[in-house]
């Protein structure tokens, strides 16, 4: 018989809502205390002063930006930003940054250049202003597809994917080259739903990413990962008007590749899958019967 790992604890991503961020505080703090191997800090609310907040609520769990967009702020002032929370958490912050979304940039007014090289741009002016704003935390580049992989393996110490498939990890993490795996951190964001029904999880996860899948980037993602089918349909819905039948060509092999949803034991034997592969899971929890703390509670009773 196969032994437990009963020492894996998976990553957990917490937001900060508005009106809610002291609850949030706890909720990080009790992940520490349960032995969770980091917390991602996503782009929905005050992420950079829920970072800060961490550094003085926790003292041993590393954290990171899960991601933070780059147009969000000038590389100067995000060096410097992360230069302070990177001293004040005792170097247990990372910085993951990324290009974020088409729909994002529009609504910033952004003009935005190519991904790769405004990405490279952006790690060089902070890079540069680490003489006079101090020592920068490890970076991690949000990575989906090989080219941004490449480039986070070349400039970065770090890369982290959201919504990946797990059955396509395999052939991209061969693109890692063997002289920079060695203490570069991989992650995946996955959506993440616990309930002994699997229909009404999946219902979830399903809602959750049909904001993804009207992304061309996603949709071109996921056609290499092999769901052409699926990609196809759901790119012939969008474009012809059609967005409320979107899910239905949302199959259960899709989704079960690039979500969690289930029993308890489904969701932590699919949770151990990702770890084994060589990249940390994010647990990104939503519930079928309450918010944000409800889900991470559901969370923490994985593993008592």
């Amino acid at each position: 018989m196969a032994q437990v790992d009963t020492s894996f604890r998976p990553a957990l991503s917490v937001v900060a809502t508005p009106n809610k961020r002291r609850a949030i505080l706890e909720l990080a703090a009790e992940a520490e205390s349960r032995g969770f191997s980091g917390l991602a800090i996503p782009s929905l609310g005050a992420t950079m002063g829920l970072c800060v907040s961490l550094a003085h609520v926790t003292s041993r769990i590393n954290y990171w930006t899960s991601i933070q967009p780059i147009y969000y702020s000038h590389p100067v002032e995000a060096a410097n930003t992360v230069a302070h929370i990177n001293e004040m958490s005792d170097g247990r912050f990372r910085f993951g940054i990324g290009v974020s979304h088409g729909p994002v940039t529009q609504r910033l007014g952004v003009n935005t250049g190519k991904p790769l090289s405004d990405i490279s741009d952006y790690v060089a002016a902070m890079r540069a202003n680490e003489r006079f704003g101090g020592q920068l935390p490890p970076i991690y580049l949000a990575t989906l597809r090989n080219k941004m992989l490449q480039l986070a393996s070349d400039i970065a110490e770090g890369a982290i994917w959201a919504n990946a498939s797990l059955s396509r990890m395999s052939s991209q993490l061969a693109e890692v080259p063997h002289s920079t795996r060695d203490g570069f951190f991989l992650s995946n964001m996955i959506p993440t739903v616990i309930d002994d029904d699997i229909d009404a999880a999946r219902a979830v996860n399903r809602k959750t990413l049909t904001g993804y899948v009207s992304l061309p980037n996603y949709r071109n993602y996921w056609k290499a990962a092999g769901y052409v089918e699926e990609m196809d349909a759901i790119e012939n819905a969008i474009n012809s008007g059609q967005k409320d039948i979107v899910t239905s060509f949302m199959t259960d092999k899709w989704l079960d590749d690039c979500t969690i949803s289930g029993s308890p034991t489904r969701v932590r034997d699919r949770l151990e899958e990702w770890a084994a592969s060589g990249v940390t899971p994010i647990a990104v929890m939503s519930s079928t019967t309450g918010g944000q703390a409800k889900a991470i509670g559901e969370l923490f009773s994985l593993y008592n």
